[in-house]
């Protein structure tokens, strides 16, 4: 034990000194991050250094929490005895959605980063855990909530069209991360979504001008590095039009060398110039660059070829969960990320089977099939990566300054100011809004529980006399004409929809959830009462609800959100947010509204 003490002391220490003494003379161009990093890797043995390439997930909200999952999954009863036996390069962090569960509150969380890097201090070669969740922004792909701060969603941000207001956005979820002992985030979204029927990504990019996103998307590469967290562009070479979810299958993106160079390419190629520390790889088939069909995250041609030599990229590279089934359709346990890994993936998170997918790496190496230098050559960008976020001497936090950085009243302001930039007021033919002041009757009706809570209160606290009728996204028949009835009593109706517009790909038919509430809009507009058509997630409904005459698009749910939605139905707001995305027609005849397109009051 004191052996051990002793050069881990000894070892940090060189670390130190290397990183502080600023090379001069012929040494300049040596960076002192790669340095330390190739000193460090000469200590390590060949279990430790394979354990790095490893992103895992742990069970429970302190490192100490005793699961049946992690004993399930690993063999052992706690995260911290997962670190232990694995000694990862990285954890990453979900909420009680997946199972997990280990993001409640800021205390609770800085305490298990704390834990975990301890756990990690206590190995031999004492190396920081890269701690990592997903929280994009918006309603759709987050792990913390309140007191977290909620900022909008990529598409809300590609709306408001301000590079500014896309940096500060990153900028109060990187510095909430980092609070909270978290100091990777798997954003920004770098996709391009050219594709309406997208099912995976939507509002979760930015828009679908390369322009536009590439801007967005380095915006946000500073903020997170401004807020104190490491960024992760994803999902490379691009995923933005798919018509599977890779969740559960595997998709292919059919653009030609061309069209991937002129609309896929531009934001990665953005984020590189912008010094992104990660790119996270899309499990999607794209046989203009590898004709072999197999995934990009499994293929050598796309990831070392494209990302690596064309794209000139030295960063760190990532897979997508590798337990998604566009990975374990075709790739066992075993196999996966030993593929993954000699395709040019550095870090394997979320392999299925851990016992397999870290012997089968280790027998790879053994073998020859990976070869030691490849190994040292992941393992050093992993070290560096953490050396260049001072890891090695910042591991900890300080949970009392989380609970006063993570919902801050100023990032609660500044999270609500930049979404009343993002509400698109995309159709005003009748001319209801803005609503003039004083008390009527509303019936909001539509998608959402939460959602339809929210906005009624909203209402009610600006003197409204307000009546909420949530349906759900599949509305049946009965409902619907309960919900019409209702609307008679009423002078005006507020109806949020979510994804009115979407197709069942099998069939090219509006899904039944869509269809139902399609039919439910016509109704409602049938009574002649002034309905008002808000679209809560993708914009593109009112492609699909011909009869509305009012129809504004939010691109998320948040409360700011809706918040936002209802400043702009009194005038409070001049809606300023245009679209990012073209809406096309249901029939596919071409454009209904066009990409920019945005209407306000008094113009």
């Amino acid at each position: 034990m004191r052996r051990r003490s002793w050069l881990a002391g000894a070892l940090v220490g060189v670390l130190v000194s290397v990183l502080a003494v600023p090379p001069s003379g012929a040494s300049a161009t040596v960076d002192p991050a790669t340095a330390a990093a190739k000193l460090l890797l000469k200590f390590m043995t060949l279990e430790e250094k394979v354990g790095q390439l490893f992103v895992v997930e742990v069970y429970g909200q302190a490192a100490d929490t005793v699961s049946a999952n992690n004993q399930r999954l690993y063999g052992v009863d706690t995260p911290a005895q997962v670190i232990d036996k694995y000694k990862p390069g990285g954890v990453i962090y979900f909420d009680a959605r997946r199972g997990p569960d280990n993001v409640r509150d800021p205390r609770q969380i800085a305490t298990l980063s704390n834990g975990l890097q301890q756990a990690a201090a206590r190995q031999r070669i004492p190396v920081p855990l890269l701690i990592s969740t997903d929280q994009e922004g918006g309603a759709v792909v987050f792990r913390l909530t309140a007191p977290a701060t909620s900022m909008p969603g990529n598409m809300a941000l590609g709306a408001a069209g301000s590079t500014t207001a896309a940096k500060r956005s990153a900028e109060v979820i990187g510095t909430e991360l980092a609070a909270v002992g978290i100091n990777q985030n798997y954003a920004p979204v770098a996709d391009v979504n050219v594709n309406p029927a997208n099912p995976v990504i939507g509002v979760r990019s930015v828009g679908e001008d390369p322009a536009l996103v590439s801007r967005i998307v380095s915006a946000q590469v500073d903020g997170y590095h401004a807020g104190g967290a490491a960024a992760v562009a994803k999902h490379f070479p691009g995923h933005g039009d798919t018509a599977v979810d890779s969740h559960f299958g595997l998709p292919e993106v059919t653009h030609t060398r061309e069209q991937l160079e002129a609309i896929d390419l531009p934001p990665f190629r953005q984020a590189i110039r912008s010094g992104v520390d990660t790119i996270m790889t899309a499990h999607v088939v794209l046989r203009s660059v590898d004709p072999s069909g197999a995934p990009a995250t499994m293929s050598q041609p796309i990831l070392t070829g494209l990302l690596r030599n064309e794209l000139k990229y030295d960063g760190l590279i990532v897979t997508d969960a590798l337990d998604m089934g566009g990975a374990t359709a075709t790739y066992p346990p075993n196999v996966a990320p030993v593929e993954a890994f000699k395709a040019g993936a550095d870090q394997l998170v979320l392999a299925p089977q851990m016992d397999v997918a870290y012997n089968a790496v280790l027998a790879a190496v053994r073998s020859g099939e990976i070869s030691q230098k490849r190994l040292d050559e992941s393992v050093v960008r992993i070290l560096k990566l953490k050396l260049k976020r001072s890891l090695f001497l910042k591991r900890y936090v300080n949970p009392d300054r989380a609970v006063q950085v993570v919902g801050a009243p100023q990032h609660l302001a500044d999270a609500q100011s930049i979404t009343d930039r993002t509400t698109t007021l995309v159709r005003n033919d009748a001319g209801v809004l803005p609503l003039a002041a004083g008390p009527r009757n509303v019936l909001v009706t539509g998608w959402g529980v939460t959602t339809t809570q929210t906005l009624g209160a909203a209402l009610t606290k600006r003197g409204q006399a307000v009546t909420v009728a949530e349906t759900g996204t599949t509305p049946s028949a009965a409902r619907i004409a309960e919900v019409v009835a209702q609307a008679a009593g009423n002078d005006v109706v507020v109806v949020s929809t979510n994804n009115a517009g979407s197709i069942n790909v099998a069939t090219g038919q509006p899904t039944a959830a869509a269809a139902a509430q399609q039919a439910f809009v016509r109704a409602l507009v049938a009574t002649g009462k002034p309905v008002i058509v808000a679209g809560m997630r993708n914009p593109y409904d009112i492609g699909y609800l011909p009869t509305a005459q009012t129809y504004l698009a939010t691109y998320g749910y948040t409360a700011e959100s809706v918040e936002s939605l209802v400043r702009v139905l009194f005038g409070e707001v001049n809606p300023s947010g245009k679209l990012p995305v073209t809406i096309p027609r249901a029939d596919g005849s071409g454009a209904l509204y066009p990409f920019g397109h945005g209407l306000r009051y008094g113009s």
